[in-house]
């Protein structure tokens, strides 16, 4: 009796969990934005499909806030990527590897509370008449109370907290996948230590360095904790949008075109990136490529 092979029957459930739980959501949200708000008491009717919600969500009362949250995406993934990478590569280069587990720990310490919980710890932090405040007062450091809350200082200073661990992990495996032989090689053959890190630990690091800042980046995008706790007016972003609609204005086509967007600014934002990073490393990709039979 010959035997059925199926290489893909044991992806099947991850397929068939994707489909339902993203996939699906996802179709939903996208007939949803073709739709309109018929009346005060209804949320939603797609009897007449049309793209006015999407030029309602770019419009200028909206399209600053795409801006803000784009503007809040980046600069925060680059502060997570700025101080997690010295962190994760001491960790996994430089601690005694008895500590290690120790130190990841405390890096998932954050973690152990919720999400806003610890949101909102930082406001209390971050109040005008908060401990760090008076402090800062007392020493001299500012001359009257401290007017970061409700600001998008306040907000990147909060994504930067609650995501920074989503970029250390990921950056420890990769670093802790250079092997020291590979970076004693490189300094026997002459490479000082800023070189061996350039040539040799960012190459090979390099996919877990994607997967960080992707890990940090696509939730940070749609983030509206944050933005709600700590930013007020000022800090306003797309997901606090999105969740207004849901819930308070109850109008779901608008909210479902924002959340399209949102999600299309993520994706093309990604692969502008990703493209951008392939420009730039192909003369490094040519200088040091492997050319087989050269000299033969």
């Amino acid at each position: 009796m010959r035997k059925v092979r199926m290489p893909f029957a044991l992806a099947l459930p991850a397929w068939v969990w994707l489909a339902v739980f993203f996939v699906v959501p996802i179709g939903v949200v996208v007939w949803y934005s073709f739709g309109y708000k018929p009346s005060i008491f209804s949320t939603n009717s797609n009897d007449r499909l049309s793209f006015d919600r999407y030029v309602e969500a770019l419009s200028p009362t909206f399209f600053n806030t795409f801006q803000n949250t784009f503007w809040v995406g980046v600069i925060g993934t680059l502060l997570c990527l700025i101080i997690g990478a010295p962190v994760a590569y001491w960790i996994a280069v430089k601690a005694a590897p008895s500590k290690r587990g120790m130190l990841l720990a405390l890096v998932m310490v954050p973690f152990w509370t919720n999400f806003l919980v610890r949101t909102i710890g930082w406001q209390v932090i971050l109040a005008p008449e908060g401990w760090l405040s008076g402090a800062l007062q007392f020493i001299g450091v500012i001359p009257g109370p401290l007017d970061i809350l409700n600001s998008r200082g306040a907000v990147l200073l909060g994504v930067v907290y609650n995501y920074l661990p989503l970029m250390i992990l990921p950056l420890y495996v990769a670093f802790d996948r250079v092997s020291g032989p590979l970076r004693e090689a490189s300094k026997d053959l002459g490479a000082n230590s800023l070189v061996t890190f350039l040539r040799v630990t960012v190459p090979i690091a390099q996919p877990g360095i994607i997967a960080g800042v992707l890990l940090v980046y696509i939730p940070l995008m749609g983030d509206y904790i944050t933005a709600t706790v700590l930013g007020g007016a000022k800090g306003n972003m797309v997901g606090q949008m999105v969740a207004s609609q849901f819930q308070t204005a109850q109008n779901w086509a608008l909210g479902s075109a924002m959340a399209v967007l949102l999600i299309i600014t993520i994706a093309v934002s990604i692969g502008v990136a990703a493209l951008l990073l392939w420009l730039v490393t192909m003369p490094l990709r040519r200088r040091y490529a492997l050319r087989l039979g050269e000299g033969s």
